[in-house]
This record gives C-alpha cells, sequence and structure tokens, in this order.
C-alpha cells in the first residue's frame, strides 16, 4: 500500500507593510546619498572653490652696499645685499601648503641673485609675512658691460622674481595645484644707497 507523503509546507511570506518599509528606508537612503555629494560638489566649486593665493612685495631695501671703482686695471668691486620684504595671502577656505621656493635677482635680464624660500603651510583666510635677503652674485653682475656705466649714472636697474607653488586641498576631496609669481623692477641708488621706483606685477595659475 503506497503511503503519499505530505506536501512541504510553504514558506511564510514577508507581510506587504515590512516589505515596503525596507523598500522606502533603501530608497531614501540613495536619496539622502545622492544630496549629500551633490552638495559637497556644490560647496566645492562655490563656497569652497579654489581660489589665487595673492603674492605681494611689501618693500626692498638696501641692507648692505659696497662699491668702489679701480683706476688701474678699470674695474667695479660691487658686493649688493636686498632685504625683500614679501606677504602671501591665502584667500582660500581651506589651508595653501606650497614646496620650496625661490627668490631671484636680475640686473637687465640676468640673473645675478638667489635665495630660497622653505616650504610651508598658510591657513584659511591667513597671511604669511616673509623676509628674505638676497646677496648679488658679483662674478654675474660685474660681467654685464653696463654695469659701470650705470653705476656712473647713479642708478642701478634690477628686479626681483618669486614663484611659489603649491596644493590647496578643499574639503579633504578635491585638491588644486597653484603657481603664483610675482615680478618688480626697481631702482638702487647708489648715491644715498636707497631702492626707488618699484613696480610689481603679479600672475596666479590653477
Amino acid at each position: 500500500m503506497d503511503v503519499e507523503s505530505a506536501p512541504n509546507p510553504a514558506k511564510p511570506r514577508a507581510p506587504p507593510e515590512r516589505s515596503h518599509r525596507c523598500r522606502n528606508i533603501c530608497i531614501s537612503l540613495v536619496v539622502i546619498f545622492v544630496l549629500i555629494v551633490v552638495l559637497i560638489v556644490i560647496l566645492a566649486f562655490t563656497v569652497f572653490k579654489a581660489k589665487h593665493p595673492v603674492t605681494t612685495v611689501n618693500s626692498v631695501k638696501l641692507k648692505n652696499l659696497q662699491a668702489s671703482l679701480g683706476i688701474a686695471p678699470i674695474g667695479l668691486k660691487l658686493n649688493v645685499t636686498l632685504d625683500v620684504d614679501l606677504s602671501v595671502k591665502n584667500p582660500n577656505k581651506a589651508g595653501f601648503k606650497y614646496g620650496n621656493s625661490t627668490a631671484l635677482l636680475n640686473y637687465r635680464g640676468e640673473q645675478v641673485g638667489e635665495v630660497a624660500i622653505p616650504a610651508g603651510k598658510i591657513s584659511a583666510d591667513q597671511t604669511k609675512q616673509m623676509n628674505v635677503t638676497l646677496t648679488v652674485l658679483a662674478n654675474r653682475f660685474l660681467s654685464n658691460p653696463q654695469v659701470i656705466t650705470d653705476y656712473l649714472s647713479g642708478v642701478l636697474p634690477l628686479s626681483t622674481y618669486t614663484k611659489m607653488s603649491g596644493k590647496v586641498t578643499i574639503m579633504g576631496l578635491f585638491k588644486f595645484r597653484v603657481v603664483s609669481t610675482t615680478t618688480c623692477d626697481l631702482s638702487l641708488f647708489v648715491s644715498n644707497r636707497t631702492v626707488g621706483n618699484q613696480q610689481c606685477k603679479y600672475k596666479t595659475k590653477l
């Protein structure tokens, strides 16, 4: 006599209300996540948008000037040291971290001095003061045939060039590379050992 096996009991289905609730929670979480991402992107490119750091040459002062004109043989002995006061303003809502930089001293288009600016960081909305000392490389300076004429006229035309490269990190997610350069033309008056006629140009790349 064959005995019929009892059918397997059907698995109980989840209540419709519970299923709808889980789906609604998942949809809500996805919507919230998308809104947060959109908000972060909007803030990163509006309120927290990377701005240009501003490098300003506040003053250029003559720290030392020793010059003498030899007769036999004719030649100029020159030693010039300049104190350059710089300030870098970070207008961003995040810190500006820059690497090792340089400040150059040029005479009639030729580099005659250089000084290193060590790496550092400028906090958000802060201005950092820097003071660097530029010493003229006498051999390069005196190799220019116009130096004696300029010295006798009482005015030495010089220019400074400062370049700073770094990064601005917005909200820990977006990184922007920034390069700021400053060029200043100035006149060094030999008679009273002062600096004047200073004109500066600024340029920044993001």
